[in-house]
């Protein structure tokens, strides 16, 4: 029985198991949930330190535009000419951003599959520095895209083998806002000659090729950290001409500045446009004497339309040993105003006019002149332009990631309670199982015990009823015998070991029966010597080593079986004459008792048939042409195997009678 309520159990477990479906995202699911929520904090504990992607207002340059193509498949590139080689290990892709009324911002133009080809002249082939397709996923996106590389070339070139959808109508085209080329910290692309393989016919004063070296990025400096400072700003006397100095505190080999324009405020709108105290015209000078006595030109900016304005306006130019620098506004802003958020001035990389003095000589009023040199604006720290490149890029991964982690982590919750509901209901089901497993097995013992009892009965009725028919029979012959003192001492024997198998038969009875082999045919013909003993009979038994290989239990039931007909003949038949034939089969065994007595009519006696129940027989009892009765058992060797095997289990170890 415990073997039955362990495989009843495991039935359970497995389709308990087999009902919890595969987890979700493979690429995830190789992750523990703990290294999840910990990668989850991580993410939002980096994006707090991230520069944020803040959009740029205002009017300006867009960036390069291609031809419009009414499918995808067409090949557009644009290419930027270093005009000698030139080491650089970072290439950095701004999208032209599109604001979308149902999806907010998002690139527009952005080729779906495309190469970055970097060579040197006279090479046109070059070799490919990076390659995208579909599955790259780079879009939805408004963050640059960065590429790292180390190598030296002449010209870089964005080819483009799989067009996306422009922003205005359902064509095709490739469009990008800048293409950024790092040697460490320089930008050796700003402003340096492009070529692409054709011209947008919305091409117009914001979509020209070379405005994707402007230096004019869609953001604003948004570093979400520092402190927060609001740009200078100066009004100049009648006739002054404004201007700037910066001392750099030493001589510097100076060759790139960085002029951040004033965002004027952070309201929306802006009261005052972008570009706000920009001059028309500016001149830089750069010298290593205080009265500037030595200055040497370094650039000149005009700033002829809205198009030459951008959140930072970069400038690179042949590199001269400075110490003082000097911007001029030989055309000022309205009203000889001038005013900038931020100057940087560069010597390899390095921002040297960071906290250093600045002076506004003719101001009449004006902001406090460290706004120009503190490392800050509006929104907080001023960064290098790579790092904010980079910080930017890094943002749009892992807000990328986030959502995924976090759906994979819903999903798993979602599945535990899922889990935790089917494990609830497989313990219920479980514990129901074994509750009824339990009840299945008292009655299965009740059923046995019921069994017993009735084969008990059976059993006591059976051998006690023909031992004591037996004996009565013996007396009788005791008395015709006492003329004989020899017979009658052999008949008196026979009694007395007949009383004494009696009494052992009743103990063997109520010990449960530990059954043990009989010799079967032997057993038949001492029992019918006993009860025919005053009536001729005649025994054929068939098939002997079959009869030998019944269980022990089947004989016993069976040698009962055969003594209760015996008994019935010679109590009841008025009989002469018994024959008896016993045939043994691997499929059947049949037992015929036939008298020639004066017969009954209807079924077999009660006894015979409780018999035939215990031995999983049928029985069937007919007259014969001389007036008597034909018993006949009928039953399969095999049949009541497993009832048997219970039986021999529960029974006792008492001898056989």
């Amino acid at each position: 029985m415990r073997a039955t309520l362990l495989l009843f159990i495991a039935a359970l477990l497995s389709i308990g198991l087999e009902a919890l479906p595969p987890p979700d995202h493979a690429r995830l699911e190789k992750r523990s949930t703990s290294e999840l929520e910990q990668r989850v904090k991580a993410i939002d504990l980096e994006l707090e330190k991230l520069s944020r992607l803040s959009m740029r207002s205002g009017a300006g340059s867009v960036g390069c535009q291609s031809a419009f193509h009414l499918d995808p498949n067409h090949t557009e590139w644009v290419e930027v000419d270093l005009g000698q080689p030139t080491p650089f290990d970072q290439v950095v892709l701004v999208p032209t951003i599109w604001r979308d009324s149902k999806t907010g911002f998002n690139a527009t133009g952005l080729p779906v599959q495309f190469q970055i080809r970097a060579g040197t002249d006279p090479d046109s082939e070059g070799i490919v520095l990076a390659s995208f397709t579909k599955k790259a996923h780079l879009t939805p996106r408004t963050a640059p895209i960065v590429i790292s590389c180390e190598t030296t070339a002449s010209w870089v070139r964005v080819e483009a083998s799989i067009l996306s959808q422009g922003g205005w109508d359902t064509r095709y085209n490739l469009e990008l806002a800048e293409l950024i080329l790092f040697n460490g910290e320089e930008n050796v692309a700003l402003r340096k000659p492009v070529t692409s393989s054709s011209v947008s016919p919305r091409e117009g004063a914001s979509r020209q090729k070379e405005f994707l070296v402007d230096g004019f990025v869609p953001y604003v400096m948004d570093a979400g950290r520092g402190t927060k400072h609001i740009p200078f700003a100066s009004n100049y006397a009648i006739g002054a001409q404004p201007s700037i100095l910066i001392d750099l505190g030493a001589t510097y080999p100076i060759n790139r500045i960085h002029l951040h324009s004033s965002d004027g405020s952070d309201s929306v709108p802006k009261p005052i446009s972008d570009g706000h105290g920009l001059p028309g015209l500016l001149v830089m000078e750069g010298a290593i004497q205080a009265d500037f006595s030595d200055a040497v030109p370094l650039f000149e900016y005009r700033h002829a339309s809205i198009f030459d304005a951008g959140p930072i306006i970069m400038r690179r130019f042949p590199g001269n040993r400075c110490r003082y620098v000097r911007l001029t506004a030989l055309e000022p802003y309205n009203l000889n105003s001038m005013g900038f958020a931020e100057i940087e001035v560069f010597s390899n990389g390095e921002n040297k006019a960071l906290h250093k003095p600045a002076d506004a000589p003719h101001k009449i009023a004006s902001r406090p002149t460290h706004l120009l040199t503190d490392g800050c604006n509006l929104y907080g720290r001023i960064l290098p332009v790579r790092q904010w490149m980079n910080e930017l890029a890094l943002r749009h991964d892992l807000e990328s990631e986030h959502p995924r982690i976090t759906a994979e982590l819903k999903h798993r919750y979602e599945q535990r309670k899922i889990n935790l509901w089917r494990m609830s209901g497989l313990a219920s089901l479980l514990a129901g199982g074994i509750v009824f497993t339990v009840l299945i097995d008292r009655l299965f013992r009740m059923r046995q015990i019921a069994g017993m009892k009735e084969r008990f009965a059976a059993d006591l009725h059976d051998e006690l009823g023909a031992n004591l028919h037996a004996i009565g029979i013996l007396g009788e012959l005791a008395k015709d015998s006492s003329a004989s003192h020899d017979e009658l001492e052999g008949t008196l024997d026979e009694i007395c070991g007949l009383a004494g198998r009696t009494g052992r038969a009743t103990r063997y009875c109520i010990d449960q029966y530990a059954h043990t082999q009989l010799d079967l045919p032997k057993e038949m013909r001492r029992t019918s010597r006993r009860i025919l003993a005053d009536l001729a009979y005649d025994i054929q038994i068939e098939g002997e080593t079959m009869l030998s290989q019944l269980q022990p239990a089947r004989q016993h039931d069976f040698l009962l079986f055969f003594k209760e007909s015996l008994v019935n003949i010679s109590r009841h038949s008025n009989a002469s004459r018994v024959d008896i034939a016993r045939t043994a089969t691997a499929n059947e065994i049949r037992l015929a008792i036939r008298d020639n007595g004066k017969g009954f009519e209807g079924p077999p006696p009660p006894s015979l048939k409780r018999r035939a129940r215990l031995l999983r027989g049928d029985i069937a009892s007919t007259s014969t042409d001389s007036g008597g009765v034909c018993i006949t058992l009928r039953f399969r060797p095999g049949r009541g195997f497993f009832r048997n095997r219970i039986s021999q289990r529960n029974t006792s170890d008492a001898a056989p009678p």
